[in-house]
């Protein structure tokens, strides 16, 4: 894999006469996808009418209403790239779980694992050999020397945080405007237009207002950076290597080493989250582009599908946290969860590690994704579309900017929530599941390139619908 992060980038963003985008139109076409969703889903519709009465708007998480048409489909089974749901359509699964299910679903590894860790025990407050040989596997592909485990990246992320507080002295954090790192109070800010920090819009009720707690910067601006660690108040940078949260942000040429020698220069502390950019291979953005991080956090893909997270720390943060004598790591302070660590996500851990998302599974998933990257570009450039595209690995995504965002900020200004609902249900009226969010495409060991000719026939058919 190359190491310059702009390698696998693709933009078509010099159309000479761009095609007009209709909303009329689009609006007419929307309301046939969505006539043809209800009428071709009755045993959908009729369970999200019956867990209207029972699940908060229906159903078990909110962001499972994102789903075009009006209501989500209901899954009957899920293997591999595909999903099966209660009315018998069968589906090429692009989505995978927002990166959850990257394995593909129930890989035979994993399922075995489980089912042999299930018959000897679940959870036991206790450490497993399996335990050992991931934190061992995870030092060999990120570089990070010691491992503990959580439930998820959320949970990884908000520890690492509270080390980065606890060992620095410093309250502040910096966060990129429009990043994601779960459900952490303190990320969800981000930088207006008068360089302050604010709640970002939407935000449900945090504790404590986020500009009191946090910094937000643009990604790829090191003026930004720069002033705003300069004080010295800022324990931790909280980074994706590259923004996913609005579709794919890649850092420019140089960004990373200006922002480690940053960190470094100013004693702020720098964690990497790999949640979604372990797309980029084995080792995620870390090892294809030697980073360096203090602290790394990573969840989801991790596990197969089977919940769990990990946070990574360098021996000298180790080191650090052990100098903190008042502080109570092992009981009551704050950090971890008694199902946290748990036999069941390691030995899940251990077999997709080991079997599933190997080097050689990265390099098949990577050269499919740039398979599909060419052929969206490649429609781009015919059709004349003010779009781009852009590639992070085994992820794809599309977005309808001329050219691609270089920070949060301009992608989430760039968002078209009416185009992207449309292209998502005419995909989904298909057979091929992208995203819910943006426009992102994501390859799985599972996927083949009969998948990739699906999601090229039907995107080259909505575009003809659009703009034809």
């Amino acid at each position: 894999m190359a190491s310059d992060p702009r390698s696998s980038f693709a933009t078509s963003s010099d159309c000479a006469t761009p095609a007009p985008l209709d909303r009329q139109r689009l609006q007419r076409l929307m309301a046939g996808e969505l006539e043809r969703f209800s009428a071709e889903h009755p045993g959908s519709r009729a369970l999200h009418q019956r867990a209207m009465s029972s699940l908060v708007g229906g159903v078990p998480m909110p962001w499972m209403a994102r789903w075009p048409g009006g209501f989500p489909i209901y899954v009957q089974e899920a293997r591999g790239a595909r999903i099966t749901d209660v009315d018998g359509h069968k589906y090429v699964d692009l989505c995978l779980g927002d990166t959850g299910a990257m394995t593909g679903h129930s890989p035979a590894a994993v399922v075995w694992a489980v089912q042999s860790q299930i018959e000897r025990g679940v959870t036991t407050m206790l450490p497993s050999v399996d335990s050992i040989v991931v934190a061992e596997e995870m030092t060999r592909r990120f570089g990070v020397s010691h491992w503990q485990f959580t439930l998820s990246a959320t949970d990884a992320n908000r520890t690492a945080l509270r080390i980065a507080r606890q060992i620095t002295g410093r309250h502040k954090i910096l966060v990129f405007s429009y990043s994601y790192h779960g459900t952490v109070d303190e990320t969800f800010a981000v930088r207006t237009a008068d360089g302050s920090t604010h709640s970002r819009p939407g935000n449900v009720g945090p504790a404590v207002d986020p500009a009191v707690t946090t910094r937000a910067v643009e990604f790829n601006n090191l003026s930004q950076l720069d002033e705003a660690l300069s004080d010295r108040q800022v324990a931790c940078v909280l980074a994706e290597p590259a923004m996913t949260n609005m579709g794919i942000v890649l850092p420019e040429a140089g960004y990373h080493e200006d922002l480690r020698a940053l960190t470094r220069r100013y004693g702020t502390l720098l964690i990497i989250d790999e949640t979604h950019t372990f797309s980029a291979g084995p080792g995620g953005c870390t090892q294809a582009w030697g980073l360096a991080p203090d602290m790394l956090t990573i969840g989801k893909a991790l596990g197969g599908g089977v919940p769990c997270g990990a946070l990574g720390m360098s021996a000298q943060v180790l080191e650090r946290l052990g100098q903190q004598h008042d502080a109570d790591y092992e009981d009551t302070g704050g950090v971890g969860g008694t199902l946290a660590g748990n036999a069941l996500a390691a030995a899940a851990m251990r077999a997709t590690l080991e079997q599933v998302l190997t080097p050689q599974a990265f390099e098949r998933m990577i050269a499919l994704a740039g398979r599909l990257r060419e052929s969206i570009e490649h429609l781009i450039r015919a059709e004349q579309l003010p779009w781009n595209v852009t590639q992070l690995g085994c992820r794809v995504e599309y977005s309808f900017l001329p050219r691609a965002a270089r920070d949060g900020s301009s992608a989430h200004a760039g968002a078209d929530r009416e185009l992207e609902s449309y292209l998502h249900l005419y995909l989904l009226n298909r057979g091929v599941l992208i995203t819910p969010f943006h426009n992102m495409v994501l390859i799985s060991p599972a996927t083949t390139a009969a998948d990739m000719e699906q999601h090229e026939q039907h995107f080259a058919g909505a575009v003809r619908e659009i703009f034809g």
